[in-house]
């Protein structure tokens, strides 16, 4: 499996999260690969992780979702990928001690591509769906608290966020509650939602 670090949105490179790629065997009747090996991932990862969860999430056309975040003691880390369809996926720095903090990432995650996206712990995270319709899986290293759960504007001002909304049908995202009504970063550091 092929890793490769990632460039924020100025062109730095973020400490931590990484694109996998997986080697995908094609003959005539298929395709196979290794999708996830506990001894190379740990290996590229460079410490072991221990995934507690794994959760899978359906979304037509337009549907955003996020930025999401779970704060310490219980801050996840994700491997995700898009097993049908297409999506552009984001990650935003919330360590506050990163000299990329407030800097994003975003990598379009495919059924035809194969990528997967390791995020470490302090990063929001969201993504917009590009096709038809999308199914997304990830696994955590954490279980999900609701109490610690917290989530930072889509379209927040100060991160500029260049969401492809052009793609759109309707030039609209479809968005929950919850994310409608989420925080701006400046709020989310006033408040100390965010990591150290």
């Amino acid at each position: 499996m092929e890793f490769h670090k990632l460039r924020s949105n100025k062109g730095h490179l973020i400490n931590g999260p990484l694109i996998l790629k997986p080697k995908v065997f094609h003959d005539e009747r298929g395709f196979f690969y290794e999708n996830w090996n506990f001894n190379n991932f740990n290996k590229i990862i460079g410490k072991e992780i221990i995934f507690k969860q794994e959760n899978i999430s359906f979304s037509s056309k337009g549907v955003l979702r996020g930025l999401h975040y779970q704060l310490d003691p219980k801050s996840q880390s994700k491997l995700i990928r898009c097993t049908k369809g297409e999506v552009l996926d984001v990650i935003v720095d919330l360590r506050l001690s990163s000299e990329t903090f407030g800097e994003y990432i975003s990598i379009l995650l495919s059924e035809e591509n194969k990528f997967q996206f390791w995020i470490p712990k302090g990063f929001a995270h969201g993504f917009l769906t590009l096709s038809e319709d999308a199914e997304f899986s990830y696994k955590v290293d954490e279980f999900w608290e609701k109490s610690l759960e917290k989530s930072i504007l889509w379209n927040d001002k100060i991160l500029n966020i260049d969401w492809p909304i052009s793609r759109l049908n309707s030039n609209k995202v479809l968005l929950s509650d919850k994310d409608k009504n989420a925080f701006s970063l400046s709020k989310a550091i006033e408040e100390g939602n965010i990591f150290s």
